[in-house]
């Protein structure tokens, strides 16, 4: 009878294959890692083998050097590989481009490691698809029943809406540089917003690796350069630290917005100084991941990084068999703090 703890265990330097004999996202350097995307706290340079998607691997190259890793192998969507007689599948995790969920099965197990996931449509990247598994693995970023993302039409709406209200007033958008920033930028494209969007420099490289690609970001222009009060009336992307510094200032009375999950805590946005807060998460909200659960209805489900209680709760209350791995080393990519959870924003 083999057990779960036998294909995969929490070790460390996160989740360790032992038939297999390599690591999922591993906090540290690794001789084999599967890294299901290229997030920072995921993917990490220095590894022996590094198997991912195309453009995850694209995306670690871009912000590590070519020389990332020893030995790289690409796997596309549905390809298996297998090493040890495991079996490894990527399957989209509809997170952020190339995202990936790793199917490993071993001896008629099968489990899957979501890694980060959303269940809403992405227009940037692959819709997450979901594995029947004995266990599945999710992470639990927004794992509070306060946690009820509005659609993104809607949260794109208002910043469109900002727009026509203040001409004048030049619109900065805080937007963590992989994922975030592309995806605001076509969620605009989709409302109908066709001019000139400006960006920061840390933003230019990945967005191009994104019309490399297929995604289509429409007109774009360096935010450099600029006379003061510049940009009444336009948009303007900026990862989020850059909004509160002095290149920030140049810009005409801007009306400063942050697009992240976080900006659902009132709290949060005042803290930040954001006028126009866009809860737009590229995390699953607390309906996404209950309604997952309650679909694959796996034997077991293996809850990480973030708010297990209140999902272990809803497994306990629903007769689902679940267990917290509280991994340690993953961290939200919206550089913010895990922080008390406050009022939300009505």
């Amino acid at each position: 009878m083999i057990r779960f703890e036998d294909l995969l265990r929490p070790t460390p330097a996160g989740l360790y294959c032992p038939p297999g004999d390599f690591y999922v996202d591993p906090v540290r350097p690794v001789d084999r890692a599967v890294i299901t995307h290229g997030h920072s706290d995921h993917a990490r340079a220095g590894h022996g083998a590094v198997l991912a998607t195309p453009q995850t691997l694209a995306i670690m190259a871009e912000r590590y050097g070519e020389e990332f890793a020893l030995r790289r192998q690409a796997v596309t969507y549905g390809e298996t590989a297998s090493h040890n007689d495991v079996d490894v599948t990527l399957v989209p995790a509809g997170h952020v481009l190339g995202s990936a969920q790793a199917v490993i099965q071993w001896r008629g197990v099968r489990m899957v490691v979501s890694g980060d996931y959303k269940r809403r449509r992405d227009p940037t990247c692959a819709l997450f698809e979901p594995v029947p598994c004995d266990v599945f693995i999710s992470e639990a970023t927004f794992g509070l029943p306060v946690f009820t993302h509005p659609p993104d039409a809607e949260e794109i709406g208002r910043l469109v809406q900002s727009l026509r209200q203040f001409p004048e007033r030049a619109h900065l958008v805080g937007a963590y540089a992989l994922g975030k920033a592309q995806r605001v930028i076509r969620l605009l494209r989709e409302a109908g917003w066709d001019r000139t969007i400006y960006v920061h420099g840390a933003l230019e490289r990945l967005n191009r690796l994104y019309e490399r690609e297929g995604v289509d970001l429409g007109p774009l222009a360096p935010a450099t350069g600029l006379k003061p009060n510049a940009l009444g009336g336009e948009v303007v992307i900026a990862p989020p630290s850059a909004t509160q510094d002095r290149w920030s200032r140049r810009f005409a009375d801007p009306v400063l917005a942050f697009a992240s999950g976080w900006m659902g805590v009132r709290a949060r946005a005042r803290q930040r100084g954001v006028e126009l807060p866009l809860v737009l998460s590229d995390h699953a909200d607390w309906p996404e991941l209950t309604a997952t659960f309650a679909e694959l209805k796996p034997e077991e489900i293996w809850i990480t990084h973030g708010r297990e209680e209140g999902l272990l709760r809803w497994c306990e209350l629903h007769g689902q068999k679940a267990r917290a791995l509280r991994l340690v080393g993953y961290d939200d990519e919206d550089e913010e703090a895990a922080g008390e959870v406050a009022e939300p924003v009505s």
